[in-house]
């Protein structure tokens, strides 16, 4: 590190950079953005566990977390075009409907306002746009 970070984010990024040089030199290249490729969905039973009512039994299922999951993402501007078209992959595969992502969505636009919404909805149709059946 050459510069002093001025935020403590900026001092836990450059520490998280330095680790992964330390541990692999290629990764200090590396883009977030070729991770979507890399696993583009999990299987529903990975998902259960890690996102659904393995922790909390009675708790929130994997679907219901996911929705969630896209709704903050939506509240956040839609911003982080990989982690949107993830959640909507993983959400249909864990048994969301079109209709269930669309309304999640569109329910944001009260609280994100339109232009998140509508760049939230533009993701999702990337993903949506895939699956042919409109039961899914």
């Amino acid at each position: 590190m050459s510069e002093t970070p001025k935020n403590p984010f900026e001092a836990m990024m450059a520490q998280a950079q330095e680790m992964a040089k330390a541990l692999n030199p290629a990764l200090e290249s590396f883009s977030p953005k070729g991770f979507e490729a890399l696993w583009p969905t999990m299987p529903k039973e990975v998902m259960e566990m890690m996102f659904g009512n393995a922790v909390n039994k009675d708790g929130l299922d994997a679907k219901t977390r996911l929705l969630l999951t896209l709704a903050g993402l939506t509240m956040q501007g839609a911003q982080a075009d990989s982690a949107v078209r993830q959640t909507v992959r993983h959400a249909l595969e864990a048994g969301a409907k079109k209709q269930e992502i669309v309304e999640t969505i569109g329910q944001m636009s009260v609280f994100a306002g339109i232009p998140a919404m509508t760049r939230a909805l533009e993701l999702a149709q990337e993903v949506l746009g895939d699956k042919g059946d409109d039961e899914t």
